[in-house]
């Protein structure tokens, strides 16, 4: 061949591998708002109490009210957590998704527990009796995009199991819709910061059902003078010194990292299906096993399998809008939950922004 041709053909080729290139790294734009919301769901990342309970045949001292990842154990096997939870240390994680629309962005954050227990004894609002490997509990915060730097804080709405409770801070114009408000949400600073204002949640020990932080009496009274954990945004993903630590940070987990939930959402050991996390009701070689801790005394009592839910499976029972809402189309919830000045008189669909339906641009 001669050697003009075979400068052609690799000049050729250079330019294509470019193209090509080209066409599959971010553009800086995009690179940019992939940027901006991740701090907007920095700046807004939740304060979370989480009470936690010692006793139990369950409870490893405290030890199974701990958020964390849900391979904190190193593998994406979701039916070995509950008995992996006393053999390894339980650093704490935050998972969180973005989807906007022109006019407001929708924060959603989950908190992860290997275990969902129980101390045999109903002595909390909504407690039940019966246990499961793998808990998803968690809060939607609801941000109105003003040209600020990081929007106005409107409400949130918090997953306790299969109810949804809404919360609007002091000064919001958001109030009751189809859903009544359920309270104020109070607003917390980060020591790990400058200290801004941050929607504050708590979490109940055993079923971990996630309330804005002073509604329940019980969870007021524990994080004034009982035990409990503190987790702050930051950082580190550190694990607690014990039962009553009152800052541990917790780092953030993209929901659509590479490799991260949403894309592991049909590999068939973390999930039994895509949406319930894989969990079983076999026996614990390191201590009691899934169910132990629901009956006093040593008999067994229920161990639910496959029952913990991602986001995107996230229900309320008895509300119109759809199961997984909440993540998925979280314009139509809120619109359904709240009233507000200048509330259109249909929900806002126009979405910029929607990783859970494929909507990029």
């Amino acid at each position: 061949m001669p050697l003009t041709r075979r400068r052609s053909l690799a000049v050729t080729a250079a330019l294509a591998a470019v193209c090509c290139a080209a066409l599959t790294r971010p553009t800086p734009a995009a690179a940019d708002a992939a940027t901006d919301r991740a701090a907007l769901a920095r700046w807004w990342a939740p304060v979370n109490f989480q009470d936690v309970d010692s006793t139990g045949e369950t409870a490893l001292g405290g030890k199974s009210d701990y958020i964390t990842s849900y391979d904190y154990d190193g593998d994406l096997n979701g039916r070995n957590n509950w008995e992996n939870t006393s053999q390894f240390p339980l650093a704490a994680h935050v998972y969180y998704s973005v989807v906007q629309t022109p006019t407001f962005s929708y924060l959603l954050y989950m908190y992860f527990h290997p275990r969902d227990w129980s101390d045999g004894v109903l002595d909390n609002y909504q407690e039940d009796l019966t246990e499961h490997e793998n808990d998803a509990e968690g809060v939607l915060v609801v941000v109105a995009d003003d040209g600020s730097a990081h929007g106005q804080l409107k409400a949130a709405i918090t997953v306790a199991h299969s109810n949804f409770y809404s919360w609007v801070p002091s000064g919001s114009d958001f109030s009751s819709g189809q859903e009544s408000v359920d309270g104020t949400l109070k607003l917390q600073g980060d020591p790990h910061d400058d200290g801004h204002g941050r929607p504050f949640t708590t979490q109940q020990p055993n079923t971990h059902a996630a309330w804005a932080e002073g509604y329940l009496s019980q969870e007021r009274s524990q994080y004034a003078s009982g035990d409990g954990i503190v987790y702050y945004p930051g950082g580190t993903a550190e694990v607690p010194s014990g039962a009553n630590d009152r800052d541990v940070q917790y780092t953030l987990t993209d929901i659509f990292a590479a490799d991260g939930m949403w894309a592991n959402r049909t590999l068939t050991t973390l999930f039994a299906t895509t949406d319930n996390f894989a969990g079983d009701d076999s026996s614990d070689p390191y201590g009691a096993r899934c169910g132990a801790g629901g009956v006093l005394g040593p008999a067994n009592g229920a161990c639910d399998t496959d029952a913990a839910n991602p986001p995107w499976a996230w229900d309320d029972a008895d509300d119109l809008p759809g199961r997984g809402y909440l993540a998925t189309n979280p314009a139509e919830l809120v619109w359904d939950y709240f009233d507000w000045s200048g509330k259109p008189s249909a929900p806002d669909l126009a979405y910029t922004w929607d990783q859970y339906n494929g909507i990029t641009s």
